[in-house]
């Protein structure tokens, strides 16, 4: 996301996944963002915004609600605003996992999204992110969902070592996989290959889905892992990384936050 200085609000849209918000019009999160944060602050003047749009729309990886937290890093540089608690209350009311987003470090999440509980670092752990193509929208999984939901507390002690953190997860669940399943059943062979690969510590789905995650306990190994997916199921969407140790510095204007 950048934010360059203009008169009005502007949104240009590119990279690998842009087609697919070529019909969100004025609804798309990253002008809801800059309208409310510009209301809030009385601001005058505009920002030519451009997102580079590189994570799959309705995925359930957070990339709708990352971009709008983005946007609000940007503008808080490009104009010298704050981002305070009323930044915040404007990414609650965009969407539950945008104040995490716009928080930019690891975190516990309790409630909706709105406990927030920093933890010192996550230990650098490789990830793998597997997503069969199929959007998800997240209201049509609540939708199909029953039960109650999980309740956890927050970990006791934060976790510093890779082993440490997948035996805190190991018991954890994702209480909205089983109706992510029955609308998208290609979750469950994408949890099955991710499991398989060599090296996997823990997978899960995440979100409301359709993209699923598995840890190792370094990147490169997540890297070779993503690697052998992409290959073995090229209509897939694979990507590996690491998970945050730090949190997200704030950039000059021009930058990508």
């Amino acid at each position: 996301m950048t934010a360059a200085p203009a008169d009005g609000l502007s949104l240009a849209v590119s990279g690998p996944e842009a087609a697919a918000l070529a019909d969100a019009g004025d609804g798309n999160l990253v002008l809801r963002a800059a309208r409310a944060y510009a209301a809030q602050h009385r601001v005058a003047v505009g920002a030519a915004l451009h997102l580079t749009k590189n994570l799959p729309v309705a995925s359930g990886i957070g990339g709708g609600s990352s971009d709008a937290a983005a946007t609000l890093r940007a503008l808080a540089v490009l104009w010298g605003l704050p981002l305070d608690d009323a930044a915040m209350r404007i990414a609650a009311s965009l969407g539950a996992d945008i104040p995490a987003c716009l928080d930019g470090r690891p975190l516990w999440l309790g409630g909706v999204g709105d406990r927030l509980l920093p933890l010192p670092g996550l230990p650098p752990l490789g990830v793998v992110l597997a997503n069969p193509r199929r959007a998800l929208p997240t209201a049509s999984v609540f939708r199909a969902r029953r039960g109650a939901f999980t309740t956890a507390a927050p970990p006791r002690v934060a976790p510093r070592s890779a082993t440490a953190l997948i035996g805190l997860l190991r018991p954890c669940r994702n209480d909205l996989a089983e109706a992510a399943i029955g609308l998208v059943p290609e979750i469950a062979a994408v949890l099955d290959r991710l499991a398989a690969l060599p090296g996997t510590c823990l997978s899960r789905m995440s979100g409301s889905g359709a993209t699923c995650f598995a840890l190792f306990a370094e990147r490169r190994a997540a890297e070779d892992a993503a690697a052998a997916l992409a290959a073995a199921e090229p209509g897939w969407w694979v990507k590996a990384g690491a998970l945050l140790s730090a949190p997200v510095p704030l950039r000059p204007a021009g930058a990508s936050p």
